[in-house]
């Protein structure tokens, strides 16, 4: 028996319910993007950035605005899992990830510093000057779900949204949310930034392996926003390529970006200030990449998230394309 999958990822840009008169409303939001998730027909969706809300009364943060946009379409009724906080109690404020399934899911899990302890980092240009080391935290987890696509084994979905490069806060060193006192701060804040996303694509890769550990023809899909580009530390972490291992022992355990499948003039998610990148990734398993059909990138549309977000502030629209992969995930 041979499954037909669609698997896609899309960065939501915030999704948020907004107070009365502040544009995008949510109702402005859901009319861009509720059409172009339909698009998408997919049997396995990952969503980032879908911010918490609290209901009157209720300490506990829950995705109210996600369920006002899955309402009326097919996705409304598929198996859904998603971030929590450390507490495990209730959603986070912000930037969550979610995994929705036609299927049904196994198992999930979150990964936030369960197999990377946080590093230890004593800041040069703090002022005053730290008096211990900085505890150096992932800004949000990894979700992982087991799902059952009715294969022999089931299908490892990772979803990942990496740091952004924008620098981290330095002590002392910021005059602004988005200016700096010196240079040497801002370098510093970069430099830890890249510390951060690269800390979480190990993560990543460390719970990758643990499941090629146990089966070395694991069906394995990572996604999501990386903020980087396939070139770049975080994503060749994750992705294990035999050329930056040196082993052709290890070269099974790579993973393939699907992007590379598109011809290069569409091979893009995201414009920034005229320039195309792509920043949004499907990797798969040698496994999943013998099962793998087509791929598209949805960016006819794309606005650019500089140029056009100054022109036109409050729009509605995400800067991110939805990714979608297809497989034919049959037997052994």
């Amino acid at each position: 028996m041979t499954t037909t999958l669609r698997i896609a990822t899309f960065n939501l840009e915030n999704l948020d319910r907004t107070r009365p008169g502040v544009r995008p409303t949510l109702e402005e939001r859901i009319a861009v993007l509720r059409p172009q998730m339909r698009q998408l027909d997919a049997d396995i969706l990952c969503l980032q950035e879908v911010n918490g809300q609290r209901a009157k009364g209720e300490k506990a943060w829950r995705l109210l605005a996600l369920d006002d946009l899955l309402a009326g379409t097919p996705y409304a009724d598929y198996v859904r899992v998603e971030t929590h906080r450390r507490s495990g109690k209730g959603a986070l404020d912000i930037h969550n990830l979610v995994i929705l399934s036609r299927y049904p899911i196994r198992s999930h899990s979150q990964y936030w510093h369960d197999l990377v302890p946080p590093p230890a980092y004593a800041p040069v240009t703090a002022e005053p000057a730290a008096d211990d080391p900085l505890s150096v935290t992932w800004d949000r987890p990894v979700l992982h779900a087991a799902v059952d696509v009715g294969a022999p084994r089931p299908l490892h979905v990772f979803n990942l949204h990496l740091r952004s490069p924008l620098a981290a806060v330095i002590a002392g060193q910021k005059t602004g949310a988005f200016s700096w006192k010196s240079v040497s701060g801002w370098a510093e804040g970069f430099y830890l930034a890249a510390l951060k996303r690269s800390g979480q694509a190990l993560e990543a890769r460390l719970a990758i392996d643990r499941l090629f550990d146990e089966d070395p023809r694991a069906l394995i899909v990572a996604t999501g926003d990386f903020n980087a580009s396939a070139r770049e530390v975080p994503v060749r972490i994750v992705m294990g390529h035999e050329d930056d291992t040196g082993s052709h022992d290890l070269a099974g355990r790579a993973l393939v970006p699907l992007e590379q499948q598109v011809p290069a003039a569409r091979r893009y998610s995201v414009i920034h200030d005229g320039r195309a990148v792509m920043l949004d990734h499907v990797l798969v398993s040698a496994a999943m990449w013998s099962a793998y059909r087509g791929a598209e990138i949805h960016n006819a549309e794309l606005k650019d998230e500089i140029r056009d977000a100054a022109a036109a502030p409050g729009s509605p629209v995400s800067y991110h394309a939805p990714v979608v992969a297809s497989f034919a995930v049959g037997g052994d």
